[in-house]
């Protein structure tokens, strides 16, 4: 350990970064850190039950990750990372701009790249049982989430994954992505944030929420929290959030949330479908701002490294708030 302007630097090299950033995402997951342990536990069963000529394709990370959307891509120098470009979405612009910027150690982006987002499907599971958690039956929740999962997993499977990675690659830059331990954190400040308060109307629930740093700069360039469905005046009652678990689920969820008693949903973003079943179950829907609410995921991640003296550099769409 060194001493970097009187803060305590631990040494962490990229593979270090990226187990931190799970270890805390489990620890936020809405299923507990044991919860997640069971899900990796089934998937050690299932592999330890096929053939050999299957276990030699299966995914052997998926045995340790349990965020598959997530994980270290490029390591073109296996070193001690002392400054970070971090931005929600990376592409091959945002490694050129690390190459230009000088000194930069790492790049990380939350929003899926490479095999992540070859396997973004894989993470969304984990919406049965947040849905599950405000009290909708999980054998609903896991019937509704089936199709949806299946629809996510085809659509990505054209997409061409490698290329920010790629890019990196030939640059000589180290690329990493934390997701869903991003959105786990987020998700979790926002519940006990919430939990802390009583409320009425759904107007309240907007108001308490515009006071959180990363929601109040979205404001400030037209993109702040809104009542998407119901009205301010509405009231409230029972309070969902819904911001992890990969994308965007079932939209038939609605109903079923509502056959719940959940009142409210706070979401970061609303598909025209979605917006339709939630007005046809009479649930309110608070639209928050998506690049707002994955900074907020992702300012609490990078907390942890500028407490060890790391220096982070805010691009593409990520507004950096310290709580350190």
């Amino acid at each position: 350990m060194r001493l970097v302007i009187g803060v305590a630097f631990l040494e962490m090299k990229i593979q270090e970064i990226h187990s931190l950033f799970t270890k805390m995402g489990m620890a936020n997951d809405f299923r507990g850190t044991d919860g997640v342990q069971k899900v990796l536990d089934y998937k050690k069963a299932k592999f330890q039950s096929l053939s050999l000529k299957d276990q030699d394709e299966f995914d052997k990370e998926s045995l340790e990750n349990p965020y598959l959307d997530s994980g270290v891509y490029n390591i073109a120098e296996d070193k001690d990372i002392k400054r970070v470009l971090v931005g929600i979405d990376i592409g091959p612009e945002e490694i050129l701009l690390a190459r230009a910027l000088g000194n930069i150690d790492l790049v990380i982006a939350h929003h899926p790249i490479g095999k992540g987002l070859a396997q973004l499907a894989d993470v969304m599971d984990l919406q049965a049982d947040m849905y599950n958690s405000y009290g909708v039956p999980i054998n609903i929740v896991e019937g509704l989430m089936r199709e949806k999962i299946s629809d996510v997993a085809r659509s990505v499977h054209a997409i061409n994954h490698q290329r920010t990675v790629d890019t990196a690659k030939l640059l000589s830059v180290n690329v990493m992505a934390s997701h869903t331990s991003a959105d786990n954190m987020a998700s979790r400040f926002l519940t006990n944030f919430l939990e802390m308060r009583k409320f009425t109307r759904v107007g309240e629930v907007l108001t308490a929420l515009k006071e959180i740093p990363e929601y109040k700069e979205s404001i400030k360039i037209g993109a702040g929290p809104c009542v998407l469905v119901g009205s301010p005046e509405n009231r409230c009652g029972k309070i969902a959030i819904e911001m992890t678990g990969g994308t965007e689920g079932s939209a038939k969820i609605y109903e079923k949330m509502a056959h719940a008693g959940i009142g409210t949903s706070i979401v970061m973003h609303v598909s025209g479908e979605h917006k339709k079943e939630a007005e046809m179950a009479n649930v309110n829907v608070i639209l928050m701002s998506h690049m707002a609410s994955d900074s907020l995921g992702m300012n609490l991640l990078m907390d942890e490294l500028q407490k060890q003296g790391v220096e982070i550099v805010a691009c593409s769409g990520f507004t950096r708030v310290s709580r350190v």
